[in-house]
């Protein structure tokens, strides 16, 4: 089943802002080193997971963002020199930090160049490892294979942003949630 971001109504319009802004938080956030413009791109992996309270597939009021998130990322890019094409492939595991955002830095290989879509190849998917709360633990949204580049000429890199992975409640609250 593909996933993307029409599918969930978390991700409607004022969603995508909201993936955006969080992308270009992420944007500020990068360190003086990444300042110096080299030939290879910089890439950024990153995605949240959140409580889905209602356990109706989508951010609602009453869900929130999950820190200590085990999440694994694998990722897929391919290098393209003027003698040979290579494909670099790996798998990290990564935390969600305070606000839920899990980030991955790649570093730069020659070769590999930032993508707006998948013609070049690149790739990456994240999914649920462990939940460190008690009270969110049953999976939602388990994997995401679908990302978003940003990219940005300027500072020669790019990220990308991966749909939201979530948990739920064993039990839904009726009083909160509703029917």
């Amino acid at each position: 089943m593909r996933s993307s971001l029409l599918a969930f109504p978390m991700f409607g319009a004022m969603g995508s802002t909201f993936l955006f802004v969080v992308s270009f938080l992420f944007f500020l956030q990068v360190d003086a080193s990444r300042k110096s413009i080299s030939r290879n791109p910089q890439i950024t992996v990153m995605g949240m997971v959140y409580c889905d309270i209602c356990s109706n597939n989508s951010f609602s009021r009453h869900s929130y963002f999950l820190p200590g998130v085990e999440v694994r990322i694998d990722c897929m890019f391919k290098a393209i020199s003027p003698r040979t094409t290579e494909q670099i492939s790996f798998s990290v595991n990564r935390t969600t930090n305070k606000y839920g955002i899990y980030k991955l830095e790649v570093p730069s290989v020659d070769g590999v160049q930032c993508a707006r879509d998948k013609a070049v190849g690149n790739s990456c998917r994240a999914s649920l490892i462990s939940s460190p709360s008690s009270s969110c633990a049953i999976p939602g949204f388990r994997t995401t294979s679908d990302e978003i580049s940003v990219k940005s000429i300027q500072a020669n890199f790019c990220i990308y942003s991966l749909n939201a992975l979530s948990y739920r409640p064993s039990k839904r609250d009726i009083a909160l949630c509703g029917q």
